[in-house]
């Protein structure tokens, strides 16, 4: 398909942790040997099977942080190079949280297994940064984020509260101390959300607790060979474009401990001309985030042979309006 066929601006999103199945991958990788190479790139930079976790489980092992993200990665990646020679190329990229790192490798700005390598890592240190049951976190659905904010504010009492996930106008999540985010969801009940519920994950993400995962990720970053990304990159933490292999590390390092701001980055995409999102990876999350935020743009997903047939019919139909 030529560039000519892309109407509008593309942008590719890559999901992150909770996007996880049993099974990911294993169709297009059956089919496609570029798919399969990913995953046996894959295992070989871990030095164990992740292909075998991800296409038949256990799902406790896939559960495991330090398993999820890299598993999550290769999926995403494996679709990527399926797709990426199908349609016209993207105008900027983005990922949800561990997402990023999947941004990062379609932009070039460092390579797939030294990616997985990190996002391994990641896992382990945001896993061992707090004992099992000192962390917490909750998604309050209904409620916008200044008034989360006081929520957060007033329930701390001394302890760590604060909104991790500001996911689309309609979901926030906050993390921190269990008593903290409990006294949070709870405030957040009385003062008029939706709903505030306690989500079981098994660290507090993406809030200050993490800044010994922060720290010891920070140094691995510091080792890798990075380069300009190939298209802009919409960071969580700032929610503005990364081009540079610099900000690429002090931004990736940041997100452990900050707040992924994916109402904004969406809203930064759309500002910047973009009408088709495509989903690359498994699951739909980051879709259904996308119809809280602008029901008038198109998201599409690939994640497995199904969901590449259709996107692809999609932008076939695209093409033969715009010719």
């Amino acid at each position: 398909m030529t560039e000519t066929a892309n109407m509008h601006q593309i942008a590719f999103i890559f999901p992150g942790q909770g996007s996880q199945a049993v099974g990911m991958g294993k169709d297009l990788a059956e089919k496609y040997p570029i798919a399969r190479q990913t995953f046996e790139e894959a295992d070989e930079a871990l030095g164990y099977k992740l292909s075998q976790v991800c296409f038949e489980g256990a799902e406790e092992q896939l559960r495991l942080t330090e398993t999820t993200q890299p598993a999550i990665l290769t999926a995403s990646i494996a679709a990527l190079r399926v797709l990426e020679d199908r349609i016209p190329r993207p105008s900027f990229v983005a990922g949800h949280s561990m997402g990023e790192y999947s941004a990062h490798v379609a932009s070039g700005t460092m390579s797939f297994a030294d990616a997985i390598r990190t996002v391994r890592n990641r896992g382990k240190y945001m896993q061992e940064a707090v004992p099992v049951g000192v962390g917490a976190m909750a998604a309050i659905l209904g409620m916008e984020l200044e008034k989360v904010d006081a929520v957060c504010q007033d329930a701390a009492q001394g302890e760590v509260c604060s909104p991790a996930n500001i996911n689309s106008p309609e979901q926030i999540v906050i993390s921190g101390n269990t008593a903290a985010v409990e006294r949070g969801a709870k405030l957040a009940d009385e003062r008029g959300a939706k709903r505030a519920k306690l989500l079981p994950v098994s660290a507090p993400f993406h809030c200050s607790l993490m800044k010994p995962a922060q720290d010891r990720l920070e140094a691995d970053l510091n080792k890798l060979k990075m380069q300009r990304p190939v298209y802009p990159v919409a960071c969580n933490v700032e929610a503005s474009f990364v081009s540079d292999e610099l900000r690429a590390r002090s931004t990736l390092a940041a997100q452990v401990t900050g707040s992924v701001k994916w109402l904004q980055c969406m809203q930064l995409l759309i500002a910047q001309g973009v009408e088709t999102f495509v989903e690359i990876g498994p699951g739909k999350v980051l879709c259904g985030l996308m119809r809280q935020i602008d029901r008038s743009k198109t998201c599409l997903n690939v994640g497995d042979e199904a969901s590449l047939t259709k996107t692809l019919q999609q932008f076939e139909i695209t093409a033969a309006a715009g010719s």
